[in-house]
């Protein structure tokens, strides 16, 4: 028998897994269950894992698998609080060719978004490129605003879902809430993929991978580019 907090996490793992393809990070499992700290988390998972609810996969960053659920269990209710990436599977839309058709304009079957080159989601690489390709998405995956695309490299923000050749959606803007991932200019010179937050008046561009340190910089050294709201995975 599962305690209320084993039992909450096991379906709120489950429903990132439906939704996204991947695991919610540790911190997304500590905030949803109002926890204090992610050790809470793992002697949560430990338990799961022990009672054959759960299985951690070997060699893989945040890899969790569902192996069975509770009896009777109600389809959970979608958590308050992180990033839920949309997720478009399968292989790369073609760019489009349709004559007369914008970089952002609906065609038959969605919208063309153009892709800028390459971001790095680790240290940061040179500035966004130019446009490299399209890649042809629906309309209600993105909502309004203007978008461009990215091809990440780097595996700083795997807890947050995104992995290394993922195409990341980005809604064009120059302003972010903390917490929200984002595109950063660093010193108009270097871009990157990170969380963004404030530590007083200065900015941090926080990543989502334990295995690097979170980036401090006054607040004329980042413009934001715009902020993540869907990604594109090939398998």
């Amino acid at each position: 028998m599962l305690t209320r907090k084993q039992h909450d996490l096991l379906l709120f793992i489950h429903e990132r897994l439906q939704a996204a393809g991947v695991p919610p990070s540790f911190d997304e499992m500590k905030d949803a269950l109002e926890l204090k700290s992610k050790s809470g988390i793992h002697r949560l998972i430990t338990a799961l894992e022990e009672r054959g609810f759960i299985r951690r996969l070997p060699n893989r960053a945040r890899a969790l698998e569902i192996l069975r659920l509770p009896e009777g269990s109600a389809k959970p209710a979608r958590p308050a609080g992180g990033f839920k990436p949309s997720i478009v599977g399968g292989a790369r839309a073609p760019a489009a060719e349709k004559k007369g058709m914008g970089a952002h304009e609906a065609a038959n079957d969605g919208v063309s978004v153009p892709v800028m080159g390459r971001i790095a989601a680790g240290v940061p690489i040179s500035a966004i490129q130019n446009n490299t390709r399209h890649v042809t998405l629906p309309a209600d995956l993105i909502g309004g605003g203007e978008h461009y695309a990215l091809d990440v490299a780097g595996d700083s923000m795997i807890e947050a879902g995104i992995l290394d050749g993922d195409t990341v959606i980005i809604r064009r803007g120059d302003t972010a809430s903390p917490g929200e991932i984002v595109v950063a200019l660093v010193d108009d010179e270097e871009a990157t993929l990170k969380r963004f937050r404030r530590k007083g008046d200065r900015i941090a561009l926080e990543a989502a991978n334990p295995a690097y340190e979170t980036r401090i910089f006054g607040a004329d050294q980042v413009k934001v580019q715009g902020k993540l709201v869907g990604l594109i995975r090939r398998y």
